[in-house]
């Protein structure tokens, strides 16, 4: 059965995490902005340079370029079935251009499953967060704690916070999601494709939460 999902929630509710174990359970592909325009730009493709061009400068990426983007990933082969979208649409404007292009090939979002965490959580989460310089692997101070402060499981490196991950920066970021994406929500309310699910307890929890509300549909 095919599936085009978009997974919503603010910075930091795990959308990006609970995607790649979503790929691996339905066996379609994640679509994250940011990666795929990586991707298409260091391929060297007409459509990558111009990405380049925004890039490199540090500007915004055009809508319309962005939405160039995803119909070029939706006639892929792998995602002839369907798409996770992870971060996109972020604002009322694509979510009305992608139900267009969807429509154009006979799809449609089918399901838009909203990840709810606390602001506070968001914060918790953030500020305890460390990250191994060696490996790139993640821990949580209280959650998922390194064996020392000094130490990764992976070999012996120093930890560190990363700049973004504090209280001010949190804090701000849920104010824009709030003020520029929240109403994405609202636009999918009106089709009846929103499910929201509880968002705090383990990855293996938020997993079984949302391949619920996939598998009842």
């Amino acid at each position: 059965m095919s599936l085009d999902l978009v997974l919503f929630g603010p910075p930091g509710a795990g959308k990006g995490t609970q995607a790649k174990r979503l790929v691996e359970l339905r066996g379609i592909p994640q679509f994250s902005t940011g990666d795929v325009m990586r991707k298409e730009r260091d391929s060297g493709s007409e459509l990558g340079k111009r990405f380049a061009e925004y890039m490199g400068a540090g500007r915004l990426v055009p809508d319309e370029l962005v939405l160039e983007l995803v119909a070029k990933r939706l006639t892929e082969d792998d995602a002839k079935n369907g798409v996770i979208f992870d971060g996109y649409p972020r604002t009322v404007a694509q979510a009305e251009a992608l139900d267009v292009l969807l429509a154009r090939i006979n799809r449609k979002i089918d399901q838009v499953i909203a990840i709810d965490v606390p602001l506070e959580s968001l914060v918790e989460r953030a500020v305890g967060r460390r990250v191994c310089q060696t490996c790139g692997h993640i821990f949580h101070l209280r959650y998922n704690p390194p064996p020392s402060p000094e130490d990764c499981s992976r070999g012996v490196c120093k930890l560190i916070q990363r700049k973004d991950d504090t209280e001010e920066v949190v804090r701000k970021r849920y104010e824009e999601y709030q003020e520029k994406t929240e109403p994405v929500l609202r636009h999918y309310e009106t089709q009846n494709v929103v499910t929201h699910i509880e968002g705090e307890g383990s990855l293996d929890d938020v997993t079984g939460r949302i391949t619920s509300v996939i598998n009842a549909a």
